[in-house]
Order: C-alpha cells, then sequence, then structure tokens
C-alpha cells in the first residue's frame, strides 16, 4: 500500500515521503480500518518536526485522525495507533476507541469530527461549564480547532467572539456564526473586546494558540470568568501570573483532551453521541476546506503548519484532485 512516512524530523514539506510498504498488521486489541478520509491536525506537524509529547519511533506515518472503513464494511472514525497513521491506504487503531461515523456527515467532516469537536465540548462544557447568554471568546476562530469551538459555543447558546488573522479569515468566522469578529492584524483585540462587552469582558475564552493570545486573554476576561488552554500553536507557551487571577477572580482551565481516553473513556463515548446529535439537526458541521488526493498530503500538511489554511484540511485517497471549500465557508 501507499503511505507517507517520516524518516528524520524537519519540516513536513521536506521530511514526508510517499512510499510503498507493507500493510499494517493488526496486534492484540487493533483492528486494521481502509483510511477513507484523513484529517490534518497540528499534532502531524509537530510530529514531523519531533516537537509533540508523542514522538512515535522512525519511520512513522503521521495522521492522527480519520474516517475509515472496518473489513465488513462499518464506516468509522478514529485516532490511529502510531506508528501507522492515517495518511496512508490502511491504518491501525484501537479496537475499543472506534466510534460510528455519523450518517450526516460525508468522510471528510466525519474525519473532522472527532478531536477538534471532542476538544471543544470538554473545553466549553466539561470544564468551563458555557451557559447560555455568556459571551464567549475565540482565538483563531476560523481554525480546525477553533471553528469547532465557535459552533459549538453558538449551539450551546452562546454570543461568540472570534478572534482571526486576517481579512480572508475574518470573512470565514463570520459565515461560521461569529456574532463579532477581531482581526488582530487590523485592530487592537482587548480594546475591541471591552467594546463588543460594554467593557464586561468575555464570559469563557478559548485559547488554542498561547503567546499574545493568552495575554489577551487575561486582560478581556470577565469576573468569574474562565481561560481554557487548549494548546499553544503560536509555539510560545506563557506563563500566567496568578497574582492577576487571584484580584481578578478569573480561572485558568487546563485541557488536555487525550487523558479522558484513559480515565474517563465513557464521558468520551457520551461526547460522541451529543456530537452525532448535534450533526444529525445541522447544529454542527465540520468546516472541511480542502480535500486533497494522498499523492498531496505533505504540502497539506506544511500549509497547515505555516498557518495558511481555514477549517479543516482532509486528505482523501481515492480522490484524484483538489476540491476546496465544500462547506460554503469560502478559504
Amino acid at each position: 500500500m501507499q503511505a507517507w512516512q517520516v524518516h528524520e524530523n524537519g519540516e513536513p514539506g521536506k521530511v514526508m515521503r510517499l512510499e510503498e510498504v507493507a500493510r499494517p498488521t493488526p496486534g492484540e486489541g487493533q483492528v486494521l480500518l481502509k483510511v477513507r478520509a484523513a484529517n490534518v491536525n497540528f499534532p502531524d506537524v509537530l510530529m514531523a518536526r519531533g516537537h509533540y509529547q508523542v514522538r512515535p519511533p522512525l519511520p512513522f506515518t503521521p495522521g492522527v485522525e480519520i474516517c475509515g472503513e472496518t473489513e465488513d464494511g462499518r464506516r468509522v472514525i478514529a485516532n490511529p495507533a502510531l506508528p501507522h497513521g492515517g495518511f496512508a491506504e490502511y491504518a491501525l487503531a484501537d479496537a475499543a476507541a472506534v466510534l460510528p461515523a455519523p450518517d450526516a456527515l460525508d468522510d471528510a467532516e466525519a474525519a473532522a469530527l472527532h478531536i477538534g469537536y471532542q476538544t471543544g465540548w470538554f473545553g466549553l462544557h466539561r470544564r468551563a461549564r458555557l451557559e447560555a447568554g455568556e459571551t464567549l471568546l475565540v482565538h483563531a476562530a476560523a481554525g480546525g480547532v477553533g471553528s469547532a469551538a465557535v459552533q459549538l459555543g453558538k449551539a450551546a447558546g452562546a454570543r461568540v467572539i472570534g478572534v482571526v488573522g486576517g481579512a480572508d479569515k475574518a470573512a470565514v468566522a463570520r459565515e461560521l456564526g461569529c456574532d463579532t469578529v477581531i482581526d488582530r492584524r487590523a485592530e487592537d483585540v482587548v480594546a475591541a473586546v471591552k467594546e463588543a462587552t460594554g467593557g464586561r469582558g468575555a464570559d469563557v475564552i478559548y485559547d488554542p494558540v498561547g503567546g499574545d493570545a493568552y495575554t489577551q486573554s487575561a486582560k478581556t476576561v470577565a469576573f468569574e470568568g474562565r481561560i481554557v488552554v487548549v494548546g499553544f500553536a503560536s509555539g510560545a507557551i506563557p506563563s500566567p501570573a496568578l497574582n492577576h487571577a487571584l484580584v481578578k477572580n478569573y480561572s485558568i482551565l487546563g485541557l488536555h483532551w487525550g487523558l479522558y481516553n484513559t480515565k474517563n473513556p465513557a464521558l468520551v463515548q457520551h461526547c460522541h453521541e451529543q456530537l452525532t446529535e448535534l450533526a444529525a439537526r445541522g447544529a454542527i458541521k465540520p468546516l472541511v476546506s480542502e480535500r486533497v488526493p494522498l499523492s498531496e498530503a505533505a504540502a497539506a500538511v506544511q500549509r497547515v503548519g505555516d498557518g495558511h489554511t481555514t477549517g479543516r484540511v482532509a486528505v482523501v485517497p481515492g480522490l484524484t484532485s483538489p476540491e476546496h471549500a465544500q462547506n460554503g465557508a469560502s478559504a
């Protein structure tokens, strides 16, 4: 079968190589899946660079989120068991963690439902306890993680402020449903949030960026607000001033979604059921801005790493040429 392999760490576009390799053999408790679509996530970039907390042995196939097909023809979503990742014709997954793909979503959308939306649901509902009528601020609102949080926030009845970088991404954020969109390249984020909230600030802030975004979060969080720390796509890990959290009465909440797979897997299943229901009634729909053939996976991962994409980019092995903006939100 064909699979992308990383033999040495570096930029994805340089170190990912498409090769002919043997089809992987499932180990105990694993299942072989034919890859129908593989979603590109930022961890794929970090793993190629050797900067992720999980470091699979070299060579490995990246791709941490797929919609696949079982040997008996069932359509499922899964996190592949590395080093046999999703940017290949076949991947391995732990049988106990495989979930049914929602009928309301196509393969690429289903592949994009899992990590970003599970992270969003746990962050907003489990950790921050977002309530209807509250104000939610989402950093990188047009990205894969941010767009999921925007949709989940709107579905929960929140007022959503989206922060983006650039006019094109601002247009995407508006189409996603943001009530207010702030272009950090053209506006003062802190001043704009205070203006949009009458000086009160945001009740919940969802931050997958870190760095300057976290600094802005601390300045714009409301009394008894909650900052959910999801990741550090900027590459800069902030050092919160805890005295500031004390005098302003706000909470800093960490979220490592992967821990729930071992600490509370039943809650992951419950979340999937909630997401499936939301998808069935059209309340959420993953923004897949690009669908690319397997042959273009390395370039797609590099674009995500460079910050040149909106929503999700899906690698579809059966595709012969790229397709763009399938969800109505133009990139």
